[in-house]
């Protein structure tokens, strides 16, 4: 079959997305000897989606259509946004399918490796609708020890205003938990047909009467920086400074870290806490 524009843009864009992937980032292993250019190879990406290394090659230099069921499998292998699976089923004329569910996400091992490093500064990885995916032992020690909460329900939002333990926590609840529902708003506009997010809110919506409150005005934040204030019954009255880092290889997935002043009271009581944690032996996540 002769090629298109379309199908010939189809191709380049399937060439740049796997030039965007490398084998660890979807969970291949790296061994099969130096690679002549950055990405994932044509055969990767097939075996990835279940199809042919000759039908997948074709696709990208152009010379055939494809059918949806096949884009699908080959967006989820590239792990194309929502904006880039409409531009692939686009450029090959079919109705972009619903998104399937998604997986489950893992934590980067760039992020992993900082988090295992930071022993005297709580962080923590959240990822897609504010789930908290990894953390370190001063995280669980300032927080909640996360490895105790049902993975499913491992979420920032929905720990925040179901575990009574959070209202007295923080200084200001309100504050903080109104701003979560702010930032949960955004992820919602990110991921409009995310099943799991429609079911955290309607429980939460059902369950607490400020979240159906906060969550009707509509309103928006970005998870950037700022400052919470902490009654901890360990280390005391905490101020915080908390800062966030977005991962190169994966934006759905932000290192959340709390810090405070050198010769503060708050640094002097996120030592006293790091010592409580180590004796406790609190755990951090699996590595992945």
């Amino acid at each position: 079959m002769s090629s298109t524009p379309h199908l010939n843009e189809l191709g380049e864009f399937l060439k740049a997305r796997r030039g965007e992937l490398g084998p660890r980032t979807v969970g291949l292993p790296d061994s099969a000897g130096p690679r002549r250019v950055a990405g994932l190879r044509r055969e990767e990406v097939a075996q990835l989606a279940a199809i042919s290394t000759d039908y997948y090659t074709r696709l990208e230099q152009g010379r055939m259509p494809a059918s949806g069921p096949v884009l699908d499998a080959i967006a989820q292998a590239l792990q194309l946004d929502d904006d880039q699976r409409r531009y692939l089923f686009g450029l090959a004329g079919k109705e972009t399918a619903r998104p399937r569910r998604r997986a489950r996400q893992k934590v980067q091992p760039q992020l992993r490796r900082v988090l295992d490093d930071l022993t005297a500064t709580p962080a923590v990885v959240m990822g897609r609708r504010m789930d908290v995916i990894a953390w370190n032992p001063l995280a669980a020690a300032l927080v909640t020890d996360f490895s105790a909460v049902p993975e499913k329900h491992r979420n920032y939002v929905r720990i925040l205003f179901t575990d009574p333990v959070m209202r007295t926590l923080y200084a200001d609840w309100k504050s903080v938990a109104r701003t979560s529902v702010a930032q949960l708003r955004m992820e919602a506009a990110k991921y409009p047909d995310d099943p799991r997010l429609t079911a955290l809110v309607g429980e939460l919506s059902v369950q607490d009467p400020d979240f159906r409150q906060w969550w009707a005005a509509h309103h928006v934040a970005t998870l950037s920086v700022g400052t919470k204030v902490l009654h901890h019954p360990v280390a005391g009255e905490l101020s915080l400074d908390w800062d966030t880092l977005t991962a190169s290889t994966d934006p759905d997935q932000q290192l959340v870290v709390w810090t405070a002043e050198v010769g503060s009271a708050t640094h002097d009581g996120l030592r006293i806490l790091a010592s409580w944690a180590a004796g406790r032996h609190l755990s951090a996540t699996p590595s992945e």
